[in-house]
C-alpha cells in the first residue's frame, strides 16, 4: 500500500514528464557536491590542466555509481535512489599524498597516477568491510560517527577560506574585493537557504555562485579561451595517467573509507525513512551491506576512469521528501543525466572559470554546514562525562595536528601520513577512547532498552551525514 506521503513509492514507475522533472532537481541538489572536490584538489595540487576532464569523468563515474546503486546488480547497491558523488572525506587526505608527490619532484601524472591507486587501493577496505559491517555496532554509534563528521568539516574550512580569499598562491590573496565577493556569495546562499521558498532553498548555492560569478564578469571580466582547446566529447579512458601506489600514503586513505563506509550507513537509514521503506530487520540489513559494497565498488570504478573516491550523497534525501517522488526510476534519469553531462567537458571547462572567491564563499558554507551536521549528531547522543571527553580529545587532536602539524614531524613517516589527516585523527581517537574507556553503569542500562531502534548502535537518533545545504 503506498503511503500518502509518497506520490510514487520505490517500485512505482511514473511517467516520463514526472520522472524527469524529479531526476532535474535531484541533480542540481547533488551537482554541485559532485564537482567541488575535484575543483579543489586540481586548484590546490595545481592541476588545473586537467580539471576540465577530471570533472567531466567525475560526472560520468556519478551517474554510473546511481544506477548501480538505485538498479541494484546482485548484492551491489542499495536498491534506494541513492545518488552517488565525489567524497568530501578525502579531500584533505587527498591533498596531503599529492603534496608529497611534488615535494619529490612528481609530475601532475605522477601525482594523479597515486591519487588514483590510492582510491582503488582504498575501494578494496570498504568492499571488505562491507561483510562485516552488521558485527562493529560497537564502534558504529552516534558518538563516532559524529565527531568524524564534525572533524570532515572542520579539516575542509581552511581550504574554502583560502579560496575565499582568493585561492593559493594566487598574486591578489586576501585583496579587498576578494574578500568582498566571496563573503557576499556566502551571504546570499544563506539567506535565500533560510526561505521557506522550496526552490530557493534548493537552488540557493547555485544562484549565489551565478551572482558572484556576474559580478566579476562584469567589474573585472573572465577567460573563456581556455576552451577552444578542449575536445568536443570526452571518451572516458581507463588509467589515463597510470597507476600508482605508496602504502605510507594509503593508510589514512584507508582509515578515512572506513569512516565513510560508516557515513554511508547513515544516510541509507535516512533513505529508508524517506521512502517508506524498513529501518530494522533483515531487508534493512540487506540494503546497508549492499550500499557500503556499492560504494567501494563505485569507488574502485572511480579510479580505474580518473576521479576521486565515491560516495553515497545525501543531499537527495530532502528532494525525496520536497517531490513525494522516491521511485528508483527517477534514480536512473539522474544517472542517465550525469553520463549524458559527464561526456561533455565544455561543461567542466566553464565551471573552471569560477573565480575563486566565489568557490570559496560557496564551499565554506558547505564545509561548516558538514560541521555543524555533525554537532547536530552529537547533540542527539546523551553527552555525559565520559562522551564529552571523548568528543573534546578526538576534536583536540584533529584542530591540533592541523594548527600545528610540525608537532608529528619527528614520528615514523607512515604514522605521520596516518595522523596528519585530521579525520583520521580523530577516528581513531574516538574509536579507541569509545572501546576502552569505562562506561557508566546507569548510562548504559538507560540506553539498553533502545537498541532495537537502529542496527548501528544509534540508540538516540538515526546518524546520517548533513551534506552541504541540502
Amino acid at each position: 500500500m503506498k503511503s500518502s506521503d509518497l506520490l510514487y513509492g520505490l517500485h512505482d514507475k511514473p511517467a516520463t514528464l514526472p520522472s524527469f522533472t524529479a531526476a532535474v532537481q535531484h541533480l542540481l541538489a547533488s551537482f554541485v557536491g559532485v564537482i567541488t572536490p575535484t575543483l579543489i584538489i586540481t586548484s590546490t595540487l595545481e592541476l588545473t590542466q586537467y580539471t576540465a576532464y577530471l570533472i567531466s569523468m567525475a560526472l560520468f563515474v556519478s551517474g554510473i555509481g546511481t544506477a548501480i546503486q538505485t538498479k541494484r546488480i546482485g548484492n551491489i547497491g542499495s536498491g534506494l535512489v541513492a545518488i552517488q558523488g565525489t567524497s568530501f572525506a578525502f579531500i584533505s587526505a587527498l591533498i596531503l599524498a599529492g603534496e608529497k608527490v611534488k615535494s619529490n619532484g612528481g609530475t601532475p601524472e605522477d601525482v594523479l597516477a597515486l591519487l588514483f591507486g590510492l582510491t582503488m587501493a582504498g575501494a578494496l577496505v570498504e568492499v571488505v568491510f562491507s561483510f562485516f559491517v552488521t558485527h562493529l555496532k560497537r564502534i558504529i554509534t552516534p558518538l563516532t560517527t559524529g565527531i568524524v563528521i564534525t572533524a570532515i568539516g572542520l579539516s575542509l574550512i581552511n581550504v574554502g577560506m583560502t579560496d575565499l580569499a582568493g585561492g593559493f598562491h594566487a598574486s591578489d590573496f586576501a585583496n579587498t574585493d576578494n574578500l568582498l565577493v566571496g563573503v557576499s556569495v556566502l551571504l546570499i546562499i544563506v539567506f535565500l537557504n533560510a526561505s521557506n521558498n522550496h526552490w530557493l532553498r534548493l537552488s540557493a548555492i547555485f544562484i549565489g555562485m551565478i551572482i558572484g560569478t556576474l559580478y566579476v564578469t562584469l567589474t573585472q571580466g573572465l577567460s573563456f579561451s581556455h576552451l577552444s582547446a578542449l575536445p568536443v566529447i570526452a571518451f572516458p579512458t581507463p588509467f589515463a595517467f597510470g597507476i600508482d601506489f605508496d602504502l605510507s600514503l594509503f593508510l589514512p586513505i584507508a582509515l578515512i573509507y572506513l569512516f565513510s563506509a560508516i557515513e554511508t550507513a547513515g544516510d541509507l537509514t535516512a533513505n529508508s525513512l524517506f521512502c517508506k521503506q524498513p529501518v530494522s530487520g533483515p531487508v534493512y540489513l540487506s540494503r546497508i551491506r549492499g550500499g557500503i559494497l556499492g560504494d567501494g565498488v563505485n569507488s574502485l570504478i572511480a579510479g580505474v576512469f580518473n576521479t576521486f573516491p565515491n560516495t553515497t550523497f545525501g543531499q537527495n534525501n530532502g528532494v525525496i521528501q520536497l517531490t513525494g517522488i522516491a521511485s528508483r526510476k527517477v534514480g536512473l534519469f539522474v544517472a542517465g543525466l550525469f553520463v549524458f553531462i559527464g561526456c561533455f567537458p565544455v561543461v567542466g571547462g566553464v565551471l573552471q572559470a569560477i573565480p575563486k572567491p566565489v568557490l570559496g564563499g560557496a564551499t565554506l558554507v558547505m564545509f561548516a554546514m558538514v560541521a555543524v551536521g555533525g554537532l547536530k549528531l552529537l547533540a542527539s547522543y546523551a553527552l555525559d562525562r565520559r562522551s564529552s571527553l571523548i568528543t573534546a580529545c578526538s576534536l583536540g587532536m584533529a584542530i591540533g595536528v592541523m594548527m600545528v602539524p610540525e608537532a608529528l614531524a619527528q614520528l615514523p613517516l607512515w604514522l605521520q601520513n596516518i595522523l596528519l589527516s585530521p579525520v583520521t585523527s580523530a577516528g581513531l581517537t574516538a574509536v579507541l577512547l569509545d572501546l576502552t574507556l569505562p562506561q557508566q553503569q546507569s548510562i548504559k542500562n538507560a540506553q539498553e532498552p533502545n537498541k532495537e531502534k537502529n542496527e548501528y548502535g544509534a540508540q538516540h537518533a538515526t546518524p546520517h551525514r548533513v551534506t552541504p545545504l541540502n
